[in-house]
């Protein structure tokens, strides 16, 4: 079977576990590794293998780049404090007692146990905001989730390079390694920025079609990676000649993206028209979909493979590693989340006022909340096969075969235990968004209101119009005003009501449509025009 056949062949798999997942009110990336992992062990399957470098450069930078475009940078910066402490405190935690698991239970050495501890250590930002935004759960929780997951996924990348470089050389530097967490961090941020300034620029001097700003906006997230993990590279050298610094330093790829889509986030809606908007949307929600069930399914098929290398284990062994690795990762994290959260409040009055504690609740959802996936699959496929010396990489199965077992459990145990878990905390979503959304609506058709005031008072409308569009702005005003008052007046119902009628007249006006495009009377261009025009009624009603 050629790769095109089999890449049909996947999709029309996701798109048949994506539905069975909405029936069953499940997360669907957890369908698709539970599906994945099924099909890989059926007989005469092809085996579809997977290029780490094409993990690291197609899926990871457009699903970062949207996940950080839709990120809100005022509730990002907000919390900076408790993402830095998961996003760094907790992986580099995880890193150390997974290592120190694996060594004393499945004797490997410790370079190469500080590797499998860096592969599993960072969270996925696509299982996260998948999973947490469906859930009705608080924002701020959900803003920590998200925020946390963006950023660990660099601080996890660095601690891999360094642990993989310790066994292929046979040799560590701690001073290397601080190096390159620097120089990471701080040359991925500086690039993402560059990045995000010249995509601002280009934008505004490109043609202003909808496709071709798109096209831009495709391009973003590939260019910031590659400009972050490619293009220094000379520099490194150029200065291990001169100084004998390290010439091996990476920028961070990751915080490149990131880092770009956050700024973009920012100024997207000064550049952009609203065509493009539309179409940026709904392109990008169609990339992010397929990439995220490609990926999560392609997770799953590659366990069959993997087990039948593993010969020289039982299968006894097997599960019992598979077991405790899975258990480390979600005890430290329940067992770091706490004090993290706690002390420091302790420690410091002005943080204690400024930011109170939060109920134990909400930190407990933190602290279930660890799911694994993109990043993790990537760095265990990296893997080399050899080191310097010529010897095998040491236990080089079993460390990409443990990786894929945490990620299945941590989607599955936790992404299905995590809305009883809520449920059963009494947790409830502070609908934070939805007054930020109804206070944003009531003001700008305030804005709208006292523009046309003044237009009046400029003789710029005519009175007759400015009644019927003042009519129709205060209509909407009252309608979401009503949901701070407890709706006295109906408005809410009304609207209700109003809605469910306008729908009954689009089904009306597209079955008139179809048969006047079926008997002649209008051709298909003119029909889809018209059914465009219908489309975005519908959409405006729907939000």
């Amino acid at each position: 079977m050629g790769q095109i056949e089999i890449v049909i062949g996947l999709l029309v798999v996701v798109a048949v576990l994506a539905t069975l997942a909405g029936r069953l009110r499940v997360p669907y990336p957890i369908l698709l590794v539970v599906g994945g992992s099924v099909l890989g062990f059926v007989p005469g399957l092809p085996q579809v293998e997977l290029d780490p470098d094409l993990v690291f450069l197609l899926f990871l930078p457009p699903l970062l780049y949207v996940s950080a475009l839709f990120t809100s940078w005022r509730d990002f910066r907000a919390n900076v404090r408790a993402i830095s402490l998961l996003a760094v405190g907790l992986v580099l935690m995880t890193t150390f007692v997974v290592a120190a698991v694996v060594h004393a239970v499945a004797d490997l050495p410790w370079a190469a146990a500080f590797v499998l501890g860096a592969i599993i250590s960072p969270t996925d930002a696509v299982a996260a905001t998948t999973v947490a935004q469906r859930l009705g759960i608080p924002r701020r929780i959900v803003t920590i989730l998200e925020g946390e997951s963006l950023v660990n996924d660099a601080t996890g990348i660095v601690a891999y390079r360094v642990a993989v470089a310790a066994v292929v050389t046979g040799a560590f530097s701690i001073w290397e390694a601080g190096l390159q967490f620097v120089v990471g961090a701080v040359g991925g941020v500086a690039v993402g920025f560059a990045v995000g300034w010249l995509v601002v620029w280009a934008r505004r001097h490109v043609s202003e079609d909808p496709s071709v700003q798109n096209i831009v906006s495709l391009l973003t997230p590939f260019v910031a990676y590659l400009a972050a993990e490619e293009l220094p590279h000379g520099l490194w050298v150029r200065l291990h000649d001169l100084f004998g610094t390290p010439a091996d330093l990476h920028f961070s790829g990751v915080l490149a993206v990131v880092t770009t889509g956050l700024y973009l986030g920012r100024k997207s809606p000064t550049i952009t028209s609203s065509g493009t908007r539309l179409q940026g949307f709904a392109t990008w929600e169609l990339i992010t979909f397929l990439l995220n069930g490609l990926i999560f399914i392609l997770i799953g098929l590659q366990l069959g493979s993997l087990v039948e290398r593993l010969d020289a284990y039982t299968t006894g062994q097997l599960v019992l590693y598979a077991v405790l690795v899975s258990l480390t990762v979600i005890v430290v994290r329940m067992l770091w989340v706490f004090p993290a959260t706690y002390l420091p409040r302790w420690a410091s009055r002005r943080l204690r006022e400024r930011d109170p504690s939060p109920s134990w609740r909400s930190i407990s959802i933190v602290a279930w909340t660890g799911m694994r996936g993109v990043i993790s699959l990537a760095a265990a496929l990296a893997l080399p096969f050899q080191t310097v010396s010529g010897a095998q990489f040491p236990e080089r199965d079993l460390i990409i075969f443990l990786p894929f077992c945490v990620i299945l459990a941590t989607l599955v145990v936790q992404g299905l235990s995590l809305p009883l878990l809520i449920r059963a905390l009494g947790l409830e979503d502070d609908h934070i968004g939805e007054k930020e959304e109804t206070h944003g609506r009531i003001s700008v058709a305030d804005a709208a209101l006292e523009r046309l005031e003044e237009l009046k008072e400029e003789d710029w409308v005519r009175e007759d119009t400015a009644e019927r569009v003042q009519g129709l702005y205060n209509y909407r005003r009252n309608r979401f005003a009503s949901r701070f008052d407890g709706d006295p007046d109906g408005v809410e119902e009304r609207s209700a009501a109003y809605q469910r009628l306008m729908v009954e007249l689009l089904v009306a006006q597209r079955q008139r449509l179809i048969r006047m495009r079926d008997d002649g009377s209008i051709g298909d261009e003119v029909m889809h025009r018209i059914e465009h025009d219908l489309d975005l009624e519908e959409s405006r009603l729907e939000v």
